[in-house]
């Protein structure tokens, strides 16, 4: 195959608003449950309040959650839930994850 003709290497399809490791555990969490609550994710991500707000923030401007602020009683709640662009961007970014792991395996023999 020439360069031309060659498909391009599964890593330049992944997307860097996606991929960073806090966000895809972010994005990963929040297709696991309907919606997730804030302090939650900042648990089992391990982050600081701030940290985990920037990137909710990020996600939440490239359309990829949606942040839902309420009550649970007099205390002040904070959901996140993944917006279908959201479970599309994840798909898409396993689905390269797999292309990658399949190409280390088959050169690993």
């Amino acid at each position: 195959m020439t360069a031309e003709t060659e498909p391009s290497h599964p890593v330049t399809g992944l997307d860097d608003v996606v991929h960073q490791r806090v966000r895809l555990g972010i994005l990963t969490i929040a297709h696991e449950a309907r919606r997730v609550e804030f302090g939650y994710l900042r648990g089992q991500l391990q982050l600081t309040a701030g940290n985990l707000s920037q990137h909710l923030g990020v996600l939440e401007t490239a359309g990829l959650i949606e942040v839902e602020k309420g009550y649970e009683g007099k205390r002040g709640r904070t959901w996140i839930t993944l917006t279908a662009a959201g479970r599309t961007a994840l798909a898409e970014e396993i689905g390269r994850l797999k292309l990658l792991i399949a190409r280390v395996e088959t050169t690993d023999q």
